[in-house]
């Protein structure tokens, strides 16, 4: 658990998001005993980080004060429900897939790999490159254009679409990757799409708020989400509609997928050690 929050913290600059993350994906076995020991992992992480490698995942961005709390509410409802279906959608596909695919990892993991090269080969090459990498820099790209019109056409409306489709392609080739900044590119795509019907001046809100949709939505830990988002973006004036939206995503998405994307992951990924174990043993015994 420790591990676990100060990975988060460290990797994002985000301390209580790593907190929360402990404590809501590891709920099971949490105990409040160890909450001292987890914080200071977190704190020495954190730290850790800075030290080494001044720059982190980073994505401030200056909201419109003054908003019209009609449309922002509207926003809220839209970028929730719409997040929280794709978000369930990606974590559907991407359990159901590792669970197909996973009796057949050990054998033919190089006709996998390669099948899996060729997808995000092809959707980056269709999306001119944007769905390449973790999306970090399309994402500041995103985020920097909010509230430009012209600017906010880049780098493309399908590119939340892409992005998943890549997102999950390098996760089935079984190369570690992550799956939290794909998302926050992912909704901060998905955001900028939602902006366009909307008042120019409420573009940076709604790219904000569709970044924790779309990872609330994913990962179904919406206090989580909207930390980590909060602490990213620096727009704690925020925080009601992040909360409204986390929490209006995270139960939409499971609507969708029933189980949350990591307890479901991981109980594929012990099957398959499990079965590897079988298969060995039963060798040996042959061989006996």
């Amino acid at each position: 658990m420790a591990g676990s929050g100060a990975g988060i913290a460290a990797a994002f600059n985000t301390p209580l998001a790593g907190i929360m993350f402990v404590i809501e994906e590891m709920w099971r076995s949490f105990d409040r005993r160890n909450i001292s020991m987890i914080m200071v992992a977190i704190i020495l992480a954190g730290l850790t980080a800075i030290v080494v490698h001044h720059s982190n995942y980073d994505y401030s961005i200056v909201t419109t004060p003054g908003h019209d709390y009609l449309l922002l509410a509207v926003a809220v409802v839209v970028c929730g429900i719409v997040g929280g279906l794709l978000g369930g959608g990606f974590s559907q596909v991407l359990i159901t897939a590792s669970n197909r695919l996973a009796p057949y990892m050990n054998s033919y993991w190089v006709a996998i790999t390669f099948v899996c090269g060729i997808v995000i080969a092809v959707t980056g090459i269709i999306s001119g490159g944007s769905a390449f990498g973790s999306g970090y820099i399309e994402t500041r790209e995103i985020v920097s254009c909010a509230g430009n019109a012209q600017c906010l056409q880049q780098p493309g409306v399908l590119y939340p679409v892409y992005k998943m489709i890549t997102t999950i392609a390098t996760y089935l080739s079984g190369i570690p990757a992550g799956i939290f900044v794909p998302s926050l590119a992912t909704g901060a795509g998905l955001g900028r799409d939602i902006a366009m019907f909307f008042p120019v001046e409420l573009a940076s809100t709604i790219v904000v708020i569709a970044m924790v949709a779309y990872f609330s939505g994913v990962v179904q830990t919406p206090i989580t989400a909207f930390i980590i988002v909060m602490e990213m973006t620096h727009n704690q004036d925020l925080v009601l509609a992040l909360m409204a939206t986390s929490l209006l995503a995270s139960g939409t998405s499971k609507l969708i997928c029933k189980k949350p994307i990591y307890t479901a992951l991981a109980e594929n990924f012990l099957a398959m050690i499990a079965d590897k174990r079988v298969r060995e043993e039963s060798i040996v015994v042959d061989k006996n």
